[in-house]
């Protein structure tokens, strides 16, 4: 089986930018402890989670096409922000900026006539709808409540509830 090669080097890519989203939101997730805020710390290590379960999906998509996996450094990445907000404005820019690269790959995939690939990046075209969709409404609460110390206190107390779910094996 021969894997088509810009594919295997878009999908790599992705992978790297997959494992920087996870150090991203760990970090995020440490940020928040530092904040007293377990539930967004929750949150976002959910998030790390995720992001890890979707790089690994793209692995062992590689490895089952006969393709070679290449791994690189993950870049630094952001340790500090303003605020509550300014994190999730930071989530959900990030999050469109993944939609895009997505949408790259996909477009990489349908060029080069890899429909099996292409079918593979639906996935992740419709993972990023909901990744967005979860990120705009927090931080549009978040925008609702300011940094009103009871708003911030229920909105903790609801993301602590969050647990990771591993979307990619179903």
């Amino acid at each position: 089986m021969r894997f088509n090669k810009k594919v295997e080097e878009i999908l790599n890519k992705q992978i790297n930018a997959e494992f920087w989203s996870a150090y991203l939101y760990l970090s995020m997730s440490a940020y928040f402890q530092t904040k007293s805020l377990p539930g967004f710390a929750n949150w976002m290590k959910v998030q790390y989670q995720e992001e890890m379960s979707h790089a690994l999906k793209i692995f062992d998509y590689i490895n089952s096409r006969g393709g070679t996996v290449k791994l690189e450094p993950i870049a630094k990445v952001q340790t500090e922000w303003k605020s509550v907000v300014d994190t999730f404005k930071d989530t959900y820019k990030h999050e469109c900026e993944v939609t895009d690269m997505i949408h790259n790959c996909y477009e990489v995939a349908v060029k080069e006539k890899d429909h099996a690939t292409a079918n593979m990046l639906q996935w992740f075209i419709d993972e990023q709808v909901e990744e967005e969709e979860n990120a705009q409404q927090i931080l549009d609460q978040l925008e609702l409540i300011g940094e009103n110390g009871q708003g911030l206190f229920y909105l903790d107390k609801e993301m602590a509830a969050r647990t990771f779910v591993d979307a990619t094996k179903a």
